[in-house]
C-alpha cells in the first residue's frame, strides 16, 4: 500500500510512503511540557506508569512532576540550570524528567553504569548543580564520590526504591534491605543524612503553586552525551522543538491514529530510558500516545516474556541482540507473545536471520529504524504496514529530509544506489554540541545538514542502506574494509551465534581485519572451515585474518556491541606486549 503523493524530485520515497502518510505531513513542534500536559487533559485517568505491579494514573504524574519542579524552583533551579538524572527505568525518572523540564531547567541523562571518571566528566561539562540518584548500591555511593569537590555537583537527590513499589512489596523490600533479583546483586544503601542529601520523597511535598516559566520550543530540553567519532564524550543540545517533533513523527509513523489495544495501548519498556532510543520511542511517544508505560528496571530475558505474557503490550522497543536473547530463550516457545502489534527495532543493525526467527515466532515482522543521539533520535524507518526492505534502515519520516554525498567531496550528492555519507536535515535535527563550536562545525553543513559519520546509499523506491561507520572502516593496505559487511558475511554461518568485526594494527598491512566470534551453544568451527565458507562471499582483502573465538562478546548498557571495548582490548594487549619485549641488545664491546 503506498500514499498517493506524486513522488517529487530527490525524493524516490515518495512513491512508497506508507498509505495514510505524507511526507510534508505537518509536524507540529512545541514544548515536551505541552506534550504531556496535553496528553493528561486528555488521558488524565487512565494509566500512566506501571512498575512492579504498582500504577499512577496520568492525572497522578503530572501532580507529582509539578510537585518535584516546585521543589527544585525553590532551590534557586530554573531556566538556564541543568539537572542530572543517574536513574534506571523506575517512575522516579518520568516524575523527575517532566518535573525538570516544568521548572524550565534542562535534562542531562547520565547512565548509572558510568566509571568514575566518566561521571566526573559529564559532570563538569555539563554544570550539573544537582543529581538524581536512587539509593541502590551500584549507583549511589558512585554519585557520593562527586560530591568530594572535584566537580560542581552540590545536592544529590535520592530515590528510595521501596517507594516505587506497591505497599506490601515495599515493606518487605525495606525490611530485608533490598530484593536480590530486581537490579542483579543491588541491595539498597543507607543515605547520608546531611543537607547534600535531599530524600526523592520530600521533593514530592512542596506546597504553592508553581511558578510560571516562560518555556520556548528553542529552548535547551535535554543534553543527551555521544562519544561520537572522536571518542571524547560531547552533549547533544536537544530542544523542545527537536523533541516535540520527533514524537510528532514517530506518532505519524508507527501509529498515525491506530489503536493497537482494545481500550489503551501498553507500551513495555525495558531499555534504559537515559539512551535516547528509549527516551524517545518508549517513555515520550508512550505519553504523548496516552499509552500505558509498563517498565522494568532492567533486562533479563525470562522477566521479559513473562511480562509480555502477563500484562499483553501492544508495542515493544529493542535493540537485535535483546530479540534475539528472547528468541535463543529455552522458555521462549511457553509464553504468549500475540499481544504485540509493533515492535521496534534500533540502535545497531537488525540481522536477516533475527528478523526472520521473530516474524516466524511472533507473526508479525519487526520495524527497523535508524537514529542518532543528534538527531532525537529516529529518522528514518521501514514502514510498520508496507513493505520491508531486508537490511534497510527504511525511508525519511515526514519533513526529514536525506542527502548521500561523496565522501571525499562533500559537496557533491550521490546518485542513486551510489555509496557515500547519509546526510540529514529535519526539525529533529540537534541545535549543535553544547559548548563546542568546533566540533559543531565538523558535522552541521552550511545547508543546514547533519553528517552522521554513517556510509550508506538510497535505492530507487527511496529505501536507505547502511555499509557502516566512517570512523569504523578498516584501511587494510591502503583497501577500505567495512566491518558490517563482514559481519553479515559470518552471520550467514548456520553455527555462528554473534560476530564483531574490527581493524587491529599491523606493521605491514596498516590494520588486519580481525573477526570476534560466539558460537551457538555447543557448536565450533575450525578457522580453516570459516575462512573457505566465506571465500565466496569475501573479497580477499576483507577475508579476515585474525579470528579470536570467545564466550561472549562486549555490549553497551542497551545490548548494543561494543567494538569499542574490543579495540581498547586490543590496544591494552598492544601495551603489555611492548612492556615485555626485551630491549636492545648491548653494544659489543
Amino acid at each position: 500500500m503506498t500514499s498517493s503523493a506524486s513522488p517529487q524530485p530527490n525524493r524516490p520515497w515518495d512513491k512508497n510512503y506508507p498509505v495514510d502518510i505524507h511526507w510534508d505531513d505537518d509536524v507540529p513542534v512545541s514544548t515536551m511540557v505541552k506534550v504531556f500536559e496535553d496528553s493528561v487533559k486528555k488521558n488524565g485517568d487512565k494509566p500512566c506508569l506501571s512498575f512492579m505491579g504498582k500504577q499512577l494514573t496520568f492525572k497522578e504524574v503530572d501532580e507529582l512532576s509539578t510537585k518535584f519542579a516546585k521543589s527544585l524552583q525553590d532551590q534557586g533551579i530554573g531556566k538556564g540550570n541543568r539537572v542530572g538524572l543517574c536513574l534506571p527505568n523506575t517512575p522516579f525518572y518520568v516524575i523527575a524528567y517532566y518535573g525538570i523540564l516544568k521548572s524550565g531547567a534542562a535534562v542531562v541523562n547520565f547512565n548509572p553504569l558510568y566509571a568514575e571518571q566518566e561521571m566526573k566528566h559529564q559532570i563538569n561539562d555539563a554544570q550539573c548543580d544537582i543529581m538524581v540518584s536512587i539509593n541502590v548500591k551500584q549507583v549511589q555511593p558512585k554519585v557520593d564520590k562527586m560530591l568530594d569537590g572535584s566537580t560542581c555537583l552540590k545536592k544529590i537527590i535520592v530515590a528510595d526504591l521501596a517507594d516505587a513499589l506497591p505497599s506490601v512489596k515495599g515493606f518487605a523490600y525495606r525490611a530485608i534491605n533490598g530484593v536480590k533479583g530486581l537490579f542483579g546483586k543491588s541491595d539498597t544503601v543507607k543515605v547520608k543524612n546531611d543537607k547534600q542529601h535531599i530524600p526523592f520523597s520530600k521533593m514530592l511535598k512542596s506546597k504553592g503553586a508553581l511558578k510560571p516559566v516562560d518555556i520556548q520550543p528553542e529552548d535547551l530540553a535535554v543534553l543527551q552525551y555521544t562519544g561520537g567519532t572522536t571518542g571524547i564524550p560531547k552533549a547533544a543540545m536537544l530542544s523542545h522543538a527537536n523533541l516535540s517533533a520527533n514524537v510528532n513523527q514517530a506518532e505519524l509513523w508507527f501509529s498515525n491514529g491506530s489503536k493497537y489495544g482494545a481500550k489503551q495501548d501498553k507500551m513495555l519498556a525495558v531499555l534504559p530510558f537515559f539512551h535516547v532510543f528509549s527516551m524517545t520511542v518508549q517513555m515520550n511517544l508512550s505519553i504523548h500516545l496516552g499509552a500505558e508505560l509498563v517498565m522494568l528496571p532492567k533486562f533479563d530475558a525470562e522477566t521479559t516474556l513473562k511480562t509480555i505474557d502477563q500484562e499483553k503490550p501492544t508495542m515493544f522497543a529493542g535493540v537485535p541482540t535483546l530479540y534475539k536473547a528472547l528468541l535463543d530463550h529455552k522458555n521462549c516457545a511457553k509464553y504468549d507473545l500475540s499481544s504485540l502489534k509493533v515492535c521496534l527495532s534500533g540502535g545497531a543493525s537488525l540481522p536477516e536471520t533475527t528478523a526472520q526467527a521473530w516474524k516466524a515466532r511472533v507473526g508479525m515482522e519487526l520495524t527497523e529504524g535508524y537514529g542518532l543521539s543528534e538527531t532525537s533520535p529516529i529518522v528514518t524507518a521501514n514502514p510498520v504496514h508496507g513493505q520491508k526492505k531486508i537490511n534497510s534502515i527504511g525511508m525519511p519520516l515526514p519533513k526529514t529530509e536525506v542527502r548521500i554525498v561523496n565522501l571525499e567531496f562533500p559537496d557533491q550528492e550521490c546518485p542513486i544506489k551510489v555509496e557515500g555519507e547519509i546526510c540529514l536535515r529535519g526539525p529533529q535535527v540537534m541545535k549543535g554540541y553544547w559548548n563546542r563550536p568546533d566540533e559543531t562545525a565538523k558535522v552541521m553543513d552550511k545547508d543546514g545538514f547533519f553528517h552522521t559519520g554513517d556510509v550508506g546509499y538510497m535505492d530507487d523506491d527511496g529505501y536507505i542502506f547502511i555499509v557502516d561507520r566512517i570512523k569504523d572502516m578498516i584501511n587494510a593496505s591502503g583497501l577500505k574494509v567495512f566491518p558490517r559487511k563482514v559481519e553479515e558475511a559470518i552471520l550467514q554461518h548456520p553455527n555462528v551465534s554473534e560476530v564483531i568485526v574490527a581493524g587491529v594494527k599491523d606493521e605491514y598491512r596498516g590494520e588486519n581485519v580481525k573477526a570476534y566470534i560466539v558460537f551457538k551453544p555447543g557448536q565450533q568451527v575450525p578457522q580453516a572451515d570459516m575462512t573457505k565458507f566465506l571465500k565466496d562471499k569475501l573479497a580477499p582483502y576483507e577475508m579476515p585474518k585474525l579470528f579470536e573465538y570467545r564466550d561472549s562478546l562486549p555490549k553497551t548498557m542497551i545490548g548494543k556491541p561494543d567494538r569499542k571495548a574490543l579495540k581498547a582490548e586490543e590496544a591494552a594487549r598492544e601495551q603489555d606486549a611492548k612492556k615485555k619485549a626485551p630491549g636492545p641488545k648491548p653494544p659489543r664491546p
